[in-house]
């Protein structure tokens, strides 16, 4: 039985999802120059850095299931730039909040600043989302941010060089597309990963070569257990939350019904029967709230 090129070309294996932060950990700790690749498309606009040194790339199950979820890459440059790059598949109401933080980790962790500010390096992040982080109407047309220090009402006096957060809206560049050959490839990786066609035609090397990496990854048993457990882990937080929230709301609600059940009491014009069917509270927890009520 021969195979023919078509057939040949299409992998018998599904193919593990790089924007699984696992596998984005895995493939771009295990390859810096490919990271340095991604980090100079994303900051076409700065002059370009030639090699990256990765901080605490250790992976161990504590990381690996950790109630935080968070799975970065901390690496530092040849000038001495560092840089915070993650995968983010799920949007939150405090990310804003959690990436700002952590860039100030990374400077107030550099040692030797508290004596000499002049040591102070640059603190990069470069943050990929695969959701619309800014989906307002007057936002469509931007995929690409990048936030420093700048005056509000004269942006173009920047304070310092200390902070800076990239971020691309992965599936909104993808559609707008308009982008730098070697950041479009990039993008065309994360987000058409299972194209087969697509991925053979892109040109650009470094992603070639991640393709090649994935491929590699996604046939190997260990690699596809730690991917699927993360995958996982993920669905079990965004269960627990959801769960939290419902709890939540259920709660202000049973107090709501509770204050109102206090209000009627309070107002003495109702018996315990009458508060129990207007509440839906049983006779026993309207006797509980009477017996509660302070008496004047």
């Amino acid at each position: 039985m021969t195979n023919g090129p078509e057939k040949a070309s299409q992998p018998d294996f599904e193919l593990l999802d790089p924007k699984n932060d696992y596998v984005f950990f895995r493939i771009f700790s295990e390859e810096p120059e490919l990271l340095v690749d991604l980090i100079n498309a994303v900051r076409g606009h700065e002059p370009p850095i030639i090699e990256v040194s990765l901080l605490d790339a250790r992976l161990n199950p504590e990381r690996l299931s950790g109630k935080r979820l968070i799975l970065d890459l901390k690496a530092i440059d040849e000038q001495g730039q560092r840089y915070n790059i993650e995968m983010q598949v799920r949007r939150f109401p405090v990310w804003s909040a959690r990436g700002t933080l952590y860039l100030a980790r990374m400077l107030s962790e550099q040692p030797g600043v508290g004596d000499d500010y002049r040591k102070l390096k640059p603190v990069i992040g470069i943050h990929l989302l695969d959701f619309a982080l800014f989906d307002q109407p007057e936002h469509a047309d931007q995929a690409l941010w990048c936030f420093e220090l700048r005056d509000r009402t004269r942006p173009d006096v920047r304070l310092g060089h200390e902070l800076q957060l990239n971020i691309v809206e992965l599936r909104k560049a993808d559609r707008l597309g308009h982008l730098p050959e070697r950041l479009s490839a990039w993008i065309a990786y994360f987000e058409h990963w299972q194209e087969e066609t697509l991925m053979s035609s892109l040109s650009h090397p470094p992603v070639q070569k991640a393709i090649g990496k994935l491929r590699a990854m996604s046939v190997d048993e260990e690699e596809r257990y730690w991917a699927e457990a993360r995958e996982k882990a993920l669905r079990d937080e965004v269960t627990l939350l959801a769960m939290a929230r419902e709890e939540g709301i259920e709660e202000g609600r049973e107090e709501a019904t509770r204050k109102t059940a206090r209000n009627l009491i309070q107002l003495g014009a109702l018996s315990d029967a009458q508060i129990a069917q207007a509440t839906g509270l049983t006779l026993a927890q309207v006797d509980a709230l009477r017996a509660s009520e302070p008496h004047g």
